[in-house]
């Protein structure tokens, strides 16, 4: 599953609104401007996705635009999307981060690249020269692997599928996939968000077993495994834009 970040330092004057329009399963936000203009135009850059429309042009005419240059729409929100820099995060003793929705601080420590966790705390146990943010990754990335196991188990069932078998990515711009022959990969880096969010990613890439689309057969499974899965996707898109990077 993939979204985008919404438009940032954008003003929006008279005659102008913002909306949000789904893309296969993207929620894709963009600034709609209409004026004197004769034809619909779409420009992409830093922003986000920008439209000019005549000032008659209906929304559903704009959105159908939209949605026929979808492709193309996708491909240069992503490639914007890898020319951002964020600033990384530092790890170093008492840093904190979102984990599961709440906040954890990571603690340094000399010992064997060991992690040990405690109560909204993790304790990286590291030899001299060994680098923290790795070992941090690591420590993660089997909390990670650990939880999405269970949750797979508890809704395969419920979108009756059998398990399918799981591995982890470290994609850019996509929360999951799924191949009926490989299985679903989820991102490792959900771990940061509320098991609320994670379940949607789940049931998501699940219902992809029984339907390979977005059709409104495959959002009615959806519903059945997670029913506000519209708040969900919503939830998601403002978290994307708060996780850490080092």
């Amino acid at each position: 599953m993939q979204l985008d970040l919404p438009l940032t330092g954008v003003t929006v004057a008279a005659g102008e609104e913002m909306r949000r329009i789904t893309l296969g399963d993207r929620i894709v936000p963009y600034l709609l401007r209409r004026g004197t203009r004769r034809t619909i135009g779409l420009s992409i850059d830093h922003r986000g996705l920008r439209v000019g429309a005549p000032r008659r042009t209906s929304l559903a005419e704009v959105e159908a635009l939209i949605r026929r240059h979808g492709e193309w729409v996708v491909e240069k929100l992503d490639e914007w999307r890898t020319r951002r820099r964020p600033e990384p995060l530092t790890i170093a003793d008492g840093v904190c981060l979102p984990y599961l929705g709440r906040e954890l601080e990571v603690r340094l420590a000399v010992g064997a690249n060991r992690a040990v966790w405690g109560m909204d705390t993790l304790t990286l146990c590291l030899r001299p020269g060994a680098l923290p943010g790795a070992q941090l990754e690591r420590a993660l990335r089997e909390q990670a692997r650990e939880l999405f196991a269970l949750r797979l188990a508890h809704y395969a069932p419920v979108l009756g599928v059998d398990v399918p078998p799981l591995a982890l990515s470290s994609a850019r711009t996509r929360w999951g996939s799924c191949s009926r022959k490989s299985g679903i990969r989820l991102n490792w880096r959900l771990i940061h968000f509320p098991e609320t969010i994670i379940d949607y990613v789940v049931v998501h890439e699940l219902a992809h077993l029984r339907q390979m689309n977005h059709s409104p057969r495959f959002w009615s499974l959806v519903e059945v495994g997670y029913p506000d899965y519209r708040a969900a996707r919503v939830e998601l898109q403002r978290l994307a834009a708060l996780i850490p990077h080092w």
